[in-house]
């Protein structure tokens, strides 16, 4: 198996490359840096991209036009920036364009190529995008734009699952509360520990790991049937 994975450099996307490379699989990882987290396995690729930048997007369009394209794409890639209602016209509209760019456009475009490539190609391609419990609850108004980034990257997916699934392709969503990353841990020191953890039904935040292993288990093609559905990882701070 090949998977293509956006945002491997840290956190989520790095935890999802290192399963995917334990289990004996090749992985093509993206980040805005040249340099990677596994430069000593021969089964990692590394791409420079940095998605805020509509022609560096550009640089993963070949991937799909190889001889072994791969059958996995998982969009990981994505930012977090706060914009107050109160700020500038200017201001919001910057990080409204920025977070749409970065969270939905360029996983929209990749997932484009990577569909039309399965397609021609005949193969059972799989398509797993994470979202966000942002997604489907929704955020604080500072946040409202990675709210609706994540929230159409959701129906995204569906719109896939249900138009692709006679071709062999199966698409998933993956919406994770807070994750302890380097994420959390600055959102902790901003807001503190009680902010993130408050509302589990847990006693502690997903680790990444937890991430990584339904990913690998959607990525395997062993849950072909649960197409077009979303895996809530939150700690049970929000239950649909």
């Amino acid at each position: 198996m090949i998977a293509l994975i956006t945002g491997t450099s840290r956190g989520i996307g790095k935890s999802i490359a290192r399963k995917l490379l334990n289990e004996g699989h090749e992985v093509i990882g993206t980040s805005r840096s040249t340099n990677h987290e596994f430069p000593n396995n021969e089964n990692y690729r590394h791409i420079a991209c940095d998605l805020s930048k509509p022609n560096e997007v550009e640089k993963l369009k070949s991937v799909f036009q190889e001889a072994e394209i791969p059958e996995v794409l998982i969009n990981n890639a994505g930012m977090f920036a706060e914009a107050d209602f109160d700020i500038s016209d200017d201001e919001w509209l910057a990080n409204w364009d920025l977070t749409m760019q970065v969270n939905l456009r360029s996983a929209g475009l990749i997932s484009k190529w990577a569909l039309n490539a399965w397609k021609k190609a005949g193969i059972d391609g799989r398509l797993i995008n994470i979202s966000s419990r942002a997604g489907t609850r929704g955020d604080t108004q500072e946040y409202a734009s990675y709210a609706a980034s994540k929230g159409g990257m959701t129906a995204f997916t569906k719109s896939i699952a249900r138009s692709f699934g006679k071709h062999g392709i199966t698409a998933y969503t993956i919406a994770p509360g807070f994750v302890n990353t380097d994420m959390a841990q600055g959102s902790i020191e901003v807001y503190g520990e009680d902010y993130l953890t408050k509302d589990l039904a847990l006693d502690s935040i997903a680790p990444p790991e937890q991430i990584a292993e339904i990913s690998y288990l959607l990525a395997s093609g062993k849950l072909k049937h649960a197409t077009g559905q979303t895996f809530h990882i939150n700690s049970g701070s929000y239950l649909v």
